[in-house]
């Protein structure tokens, strides 16, 4: 079945769903298949619950009536029926990649946007080749500007994204030690991120840029670019100034001092970019501030907590080595006292696990640190040559000794792959 034929069932939809217990009255519900699941089971529980149509791509489940579409590949499908959606609306369409901060800025971006425009921005971290489409088929006849985050561990996958989402204006937050398992090294992750300035430059699409990154500039020459930075050289000049007391970041733009309530100095570009594209939309500095001192970050996302007890830097959404280490060097310069580092392995780095991980450690061990904790497999695995640390197999098995512990009025940095689940100990601490 044709994108635009499929389009016509999810035109009478009330919305699409890819979960059977996202299900609601009218939704257009696509089963879809992985290693271990397959949707196309879930096809005769989706009618029950009020689906409108199904969209199968296996025979056992398909029945000859109206209610249910059979298509070649329900994955592709989906991926069709997204670009074909977003084809009908001639808005700006904003792709953002990149291996750090990506999330973060796309929120920042879309409360600095939603300040004069309507938009519509992936939820959460909803960035891959099933997310992508889900989103662009939130766009509707009110919305003014897409804002569309796209991940990817694999060459090709930002191709495969950018291909679907065809957006008019990219930003890539930075190129980092990321997903190294897949991409090969830090040349295969330029490459893979930059699959979004080929998308551009082959569509007459506008790169924002950071100035100040050499990948980025090298990057995008010969194509039409938008730039920010502290130099006067950039399209938009941004000062980071000096932090107040409780050293939330602050910065100057047009003259205008912008208050964040992010912590962190890597977190300047983030904000900085949010600027960027602000002024890129024309909208008034007085709404930009707004947008900026609005954000308030979540989801273990370099959230700052004061228990009872302690102050604790939260940032145990996810890892590799170049965030860690601007986590690490962010933290040690706030110059806290009774400093300590609860940090987790970092996943997905193939044959750079080894060599990523002792680097951190002696990263550590040129600090005046007296205590770290270590918890993984493969920090497990390092070497330590002064004192301080303590290594642990998992979270669970850290937990007897924070209760033992029982840390006092110390500043506790907690850093690590989702998959260590590390914010499970802040209520120890």
């Amino acid at each position: 079945m044709e994108a635009k034929d499929l389009y016509s069932y999810f035109l009478e939809s009330t919305g699409v769903a890819t979960d059977s217990r996202q299900i609601e009255k009218g939704t257009l519900f696509i089963c879809l298949r992985g290693e271990h699941f397959n949707g196309n089971k879930f096809a005769a529980e989706a009618l029950e619950k009020g689906a409108s149509y199904v969209v199968v791509d296996d025979l056992e489940y398909f029945k000859k009536d109206k209610r249910h579409i059979l298509v070649k590949d329900s994955l592709k499908s989906l991926q069709a029926l997204a670009h074909h959606h977003r084809m009908q609306f001639s808005i700006p369409v904003i792709g953002l990649t990149g291996s750090n901060g990506k999330t973060t800025t796309k929120e920042l971006i879309n409360s600095v946007l939603s300040q004069q425009f309507n938009t519509t921005a992936t939820v959460g971290n909803l960035n891959n080749h099933i997310g992508v489409p889900l989103t662009l088929l939130n766009i509707n006849s009110k919305t003014a500007i897409a804002l569309i985050e796209m991940g990817a561990n694999h060459l090709k996958e930002i191709e495969l994204l950018a291909a679907i989402a065809a957006p008019t204006l990219g930003y890539i937050t930075n190129f980092g030690k990321a997903h190294l398992e897949g991409f090969g090294s830090i040349e295969g992750v330029i490459q893979g991120k930059s699959e979004l300035y080929q998308f551009l430059a082959k569509n007459s699409g506008v790169c924002l840029i950071n100035s100040a990154d050499s990948k980025q500039v090298a990057g995008t020459l010969n194509q039409e670019i938008f730039s920010f930075g502290t130099s006067s050289s950039a399209t938009v000049t941004i000062q980071d100034i000096d932090r107040g007391a409780d050293e939330n970041i602050v910065i100057l733009a047009e003259e205008t001092k912008i208050i964040s309530q992010l912590k962190g100095a890597y977190n300047f570009t983030n904000i900085a970019a949010a600027v960027a594209f602000g002024n890129y939309f024309e909208i008034p500095i007085a709404k930009i501030k707004k947008g900026i001192e609005a954000y308030n970050p979540t989801n273990n996302r370099s959230q700052w907590h004061t228990t009872d007890s302690n102050t604790l830097v939260l940032d145990a959404y996810n890892a590799n080595p170049s965030s860690m280490k601007s986590a690490l060097e962010s933290f040690f310069s706030s110059k806290k006292e009774d400093q300590v580092l609860i940090l987790g392995d970092m996943l997905e780095l193939g044959p750079f696990t080894d060599e990523e991980h002792q680097k951190i450690v002696d990263l550590i061990e040129t600090k005046n640190i007296k205590e770290t904790l270590l918890i993984g497999p493969e920090f497990n695995k390092t070497k330590t040559s002064t004192s301080g640390f303590k290594k642990f197999d998992n979270t669970t098995s850290a937990i007897p000794y924070l209760q033992k512990k029982n840390f006092q009025n110390k500043t506790i940095l907690i850093k690590g792959s989702r998959g260590i689940a590390l914010e499970v100990l802040k209520d120890y601490l």
